[in-house]
Protein backbone atom coordinates (compact mmCIF):
# COMPACT_ATOMS: atom_id res chain seq x y z
CA UNK A 1 0.00 0.00 0.00
CA UNK A 2 1.14 3.58 -0.68
CA UNK A 3 -0.43 5.53 1.66
CA UNK A 4 -1.37 3.34 4.49
CA UNK A 5 -2.32 6.02 7.15
CA UNK A 6 -4.37 7.51 4.38
CA UNK A 7 -5.91 4.51 3.61
CA UNK A 8 -6.75 4.15 7.46
CA UNK A 9 -7.66 7.59 8.09
CA UNK A 10 -10.50 7.43 5.25
CA UNK A 11 -12.06 3.86 6.86
CA UNK A 12 -11.92 5.42 10.09
CA UNK A 13 -14.05 8.12 8.39
CA UNK A 14 -16.29 5.51 7.52
CA UNK A 15 -16.20 3.61 10.12
CA UNK A 16 -17.40 6.92 11.80
CA UNK A 17 -20.76 7.41 9.72
CA UNK A 18 -21.52 4.15 10.59
CA UNK A 19 -21.35 4.86 13.95
CA UNK A 20 -23.52 7.50 13.08
CA UNK A 21 -25.82 5.65 11.35
CA UNK A 22 -26.47 3.58 14.86
CA UNK A 23 -26.86 6.75 16.79
CA UNK A 24 -29.51 7.93 13.59
CA UNK A 25 -31.17 4.55 14.71
CA UNK A 26 -30.96 4.50 18.14
CA UNK A 27 -32.33 8.23 18.03
CA UNK A 28 -35.83 7.12 15.86
CA UNK A 29 -34.30 9.83 13.19
CA UNK A 30 -36.42 10.25 9.83
CA UNK A 31 -36.01 7.73 7.49
CA UNK A 32 -35.37 9.50 4.77
CA UNK A 33 -32.62 10.75 6.69
CA UNK A 34 -30.79 7.68 7.18
CA UNK A 35 -30.96 6.49 3.94
CA UNK A 36 -29.19 9.60 3.01
CA UNK A 37 -26.08 8.86 5.28
CA UNK A 38 -26.06 5.33 4.23
CA UNK A 39 -25.91 6.45 0.51
CA UNK A 40 -22.74 8.24 1.77
CA UNK A 41 -21.20 6.14 3.89
CA UNK A 42 -21.55 3.21 0.56
CA UNK A 43 -19.93 6.17 -1.48
CA UNK A 44 -17.35 6.54 1.01
CA UNK A 45 -16.66 3.38 1.18
CA UNK A 46 -17.07 2.39 -3.20
CA UNK A 47 -14.48 5.54 -3.21
CA UNK A 48 -12.28 3.95 -1.14
CA UNK A 49 -12.09 0.28 -2.73
CA UNK A 50 -11.49 2.51 -6.50
CA UNK A 51 -8.41 4.18 -4.77
CA UNK A 52 -7.59 0.94 -3.70
CA UNK A 53 -7.70 -1.42 -7.11
CA UNK A 54 -5.92 1.28 -8.69
CA UNK A 55 -3.03 0.86 -6.60
CA UNK A 56 -2.82 -2.36 -6.90
CA UNK A 57 -2.84 -2.65 -11.05
CA UNK A 58 -0.13 -0.06 -10.68
CA UNK A 59 1.62 -2.08 -8.85
CA UNK A 60 1.03 -5.61 -8.21
CA UNK A 61 -0.35 -5.87 -11.83
CA UNK A 62 1.96 -4.31 -13.43
CA UNK A 63 4.57 -6.35 -12.06
CA UNK A 64 3.49 -9.04 -12.21
CA UNK A 65 2.86 -8.52 -16.05
CA UNK A 66 6.72 -6.76 -16.46
CA UNK A 67 7.34 -10.50 -15.44
CA UNK A 68 5.22 -12.53 -17.42
CA UNK A 69 3.81 -15.83 -16.88
CA UNK A 70 1.38 -17.66 -14.56
CA UNK A 71 1.90 -15.03 -11.86
CA UNK A 72 0.78 -12.13 -14.38
CA UNK A 73 -2.22 -14.24 -15.45
CA UNK A 74 -3.14 -15.39 -11.82
CA UNK A 75 -3.56 -11.25 -10.69
CA UNK A 76 -5.06 -9.84 -13.97
CA UNK A 77 -7.84 -12.50 -13.50
CA UNK A 78 -7.82 -11.37 -9.36
CA UNK A 79 -7.78 -7.55 -10.64
CA UNK A 80 -11.06 -8.74 -13.14
CA UNK A 81 -12.61 -10.28 -11.11
CA UNK A 82 -12.36 -7.76 -7.81
CA UNK A 83 -14.05 -4.92 -10.44
CA UNK A 84 -16.34 -7.56 -11.16
CA UNK A 85 -17.74 -7.60 -7.60
CA UNK A 86 -17.51 -3.80 -7.59
CA UNK A 87 -19.53 -3.39 -10.45
CA UNK A 88 -22.21 -5.73 -8.83
CA UNK A 89 -22.52 -3.90 -5.49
Amino acid sequence: MNDKAAHLRRLRRVEGQVRGLQRMVDDDKYCIDVLTQVSAAISALQSFSLVLLEEHMAHCVAEATRKGGAEADIKIKEAADAIARLVRS
